[in-house]
């Protein structure tokens, strides 16, 4: 087990903040899952940005919004139980970060574009999916799951 030099405050200051990260996943995907009229077409719709145009086409085309409606919901949900219980972290945690980098690039907070949905702020550059986006990237650098989490007995499996 590779073992870090974390202090108890560092420790668990970075599993919980890994924690809460994994609940906002995991809500999120099961509030998509239990409602069956959510699609994620009008976001999609809505997006702005130099991907607007590969937004806009997955949106048109039926099959690839079933897809990415279906990866979204799942996703989320994979990547929040990951993390909450220290599951294939790594992976839950660079996936997270994709997933968000996503959103971002969906949605970019820029100078005058506006969107249909109504967001919680008004931001520049940096929104909440950035801000988390690089949080789950301090979480990489500084892990956890070797000490707190599943991935703590896989790992003293492998050695």
């Amino acid at each position: 087990m590779k073992k870090t030099n974390y202090t108890n405050l560092q420790l668990w200051s970075l599993v919980i903040l890994r924690v809460a990260i994994g609940w906002h996943f995991l809500y999120e995907g099961i509030t998509k899952l239990l409602n069956p009229n959510w699609s994620s077409l009008g976001y999609l719709m809505d997006s702005k940005g130099i991907f607007e145009g590969l937004f806009l086409s997955i949106a048109g085309n039926a099959t690839m919004l079933n897809i990415m409606d279906f990866l979204n919901v799942w996703g989320l949900i994979l990547i929040g139980a990951g993390l909450i219980v220290g599951l294939f972290t790594r992976v839950a945690t660079i996936s997270g970060i994709i997933l968000l980098a996503f959103y971002y690039l969906s949605h970019p907070a820029m100078i005058g574009v506006t969107y249909a949905i109504p967001s919680e702020g008004s931001y520049l550059w940096v929104n909440k999916n950035l801000i988390e986006m690089l949080t789950l990237w301090v979480i990489v650098l500084f892990p956890t799951w070797h000490e707190v989490g599943i991935d703590r007995y896989l790992c003293n499996k492998k050695q």
